[in-house]
């Protein structure tokens, strides 16, 4: 029998080694954005300083081209990356410690693939999403891979999921429960899929039933160019009162889905096409922000709600902002602060109304993702600049530090440290 001397002990310790087994589970990068698929990063603070001799743990050269964010979980780090002709897309996985190369595998051969056509994408885009003992990868309608992540060997591949992506495939995987959901933006298609994740097997498909308003009458075909309805973004989850969505950007259109059996719930319509930008919900705020893409595009705040059902263009979208809105990088909201980057701007707004605290120039062009700890914004440009912000309402620079080259990749976080990938480098930047 314990003594109560060793069962308050016990009673003492249990809940804390909860929590730091909760806070080593959220050290891992599981997919785009991250645990919480916006981000946001639950750690202690970042690094806010570096160059390429200072605070760098280790720097991997990376062979080919890919803008495939970082997946990180139990010592390992994989990416996707692609020859810039599509003819070879490769897995590659490093030792999170070390930067050493564990796998570097050609997957997909492909002799004629679709040109690109796209200087700010290329055929390994979308982001792998990892866990325990498995990792997914994903180079659109040229294929979908399952790998045992301790033999590397291949458990289940789909390469029967079509569709024409004009400019190339980016929307990233989603994991949710048993099914790995697939986004396929094409000009001549565009639909999701979830497979069983065990398996591989498709569980539901749900094409966009989007009206476009392009189609030629002589020949039912599209009558201008397929950007018209094209969309690189990746959708997310969320709960609301006891409804789970799915909350997926496409082109002239945001669509509400059930994820369990791929209905359709709701939408919002824009005018606008090919949306990079990942939507951002908060919870507290009762608000999704949603990007509508190219050509005047905006952000909109858009009130979830468990019930809506339908175009809720007229009821449910609380306020837009057309200025400086993103072309590809997905926001970051802090509290009720959220933060975007266009064209070399950075800007903070009231996440609440819309409206701005300030718009300041900080870099260049933007396509990866904002990332935060809560205190500091990072906006890491395609030039190899980072500008380091407070996470504040008035703007001021905490650093700006510079690697060789720029970043498409948007970045990644383990164990306090930053996974920044620039155009042929992988970084560990911290301890």
């Amino acid at each position: 029998m314990k003594s109560p001397s060793l069962r308050l002990s016990l009673f003492l310790v249990f809940p804390l080694l909860s929590v730091a087994f909760v806070a080593a589970a959220q050290a891992a990068w599981p997919e785009f954005r991250g645990p919480g698929r916006d981000g946001l990063v639950a750690e202690a603070s970042l690094p806010t300083k570096w160059s390429e001799s200072e605070n760098v743990a280790w720097k991997a050269a990376i062979h080919g081209h890919g803008w495939s964010t970082p997946a990180i979980l139990d010592g390992q780090v994989w990416l996707t990356t692609a020859t810039d002709d599509g003819h070879r897309m490769s897995a590659l996985c490093l030792d999170e410690k070390t930067g050493e190369v564990l796998l570097d595998r050609v997957l997909i051969t492909c002799d004629n693939p679709e040109p690109l056509a796209n200087p700010v994408n290329s055929y390994a885009s979308s982001s792998p999403v990892i866990e325990k003992g498995r990792v997914y990868l994903h180079y659109g309608s040229y294929g979908t891979f399952c790998l045992d992540t301790k033999t590397f060997e291949v458990l289940w591949q789909r390469r029967d999921l079509t569709a024409s992506h004009w400019r190339g495939p980016a929307s990233s995987l989603l994991l949710w429960k048993d099914r790995l959901i697939l986004t396929l933006e094409g000009a001549d298609q565009q639909y999701h899929v979830a497979l069983d994740k065990q398996s591989g097997k498709t569980l539901w498909r749900r094409d966009r039933s989007t009206k476009f308003d392009d189609v030629d009458p002589k020949n039912g075909r599209p009558a201008n160019s397929g950007d018209m309805r094209k969309s690189f973004s990746t959708p997310i989850i969320i709960e609301v009162d006891g409804s789970t969505q799915m909350i997926s950007s496409g082109a002239k259109a945001c669509w509400a889905y059930d994820p369990e059996t791929g209905e359709e719930l709701w939408s919002v319509h824009y005018p606008t096409h090919s949306p990079s930008s990942r939507p951002v919900y908060s919870k507290e705020l009762g608000l999704i922000f949603i990007n509508t893409g190219l050509g005047k595009a905006e952000v909109w705040a858009v009130r979830a709600d468990a019930d809506a059902r339908g175009a809720i263009d007229d009821t449910h979208v609380v306020w837009k902002q057309l200025k400086r809105t993103p072309k590809r990088s997905s926001p970051v909201l802090v509290g009720d602060l959220l933060f975007w980057a266009n064209d070399g701007v950075a800007t903070c707004v009231d996440a609440r109304t819309g409206e701005p605290h300030w718009q300041e120039r900080a870099g260049a062009e933007y396509s990866a993702s904002l990332l935060s700890d809560g205190k500091n914004v990072y906006f890491f440009d395609e030039e190899g600049l980072c500008t380091v912000v407070k996470a504040a309402p008035t703007f001021e620079v905490v650093a700006e530090n510079h690697l060789d080259e720029g970043c498409m990749a948007s970045p990644a976080v383990s164990e306090g440290d930053l996974f920044v990938r620039t155009r042929s480098h992988l970084y560990r930047i911290g301890k």
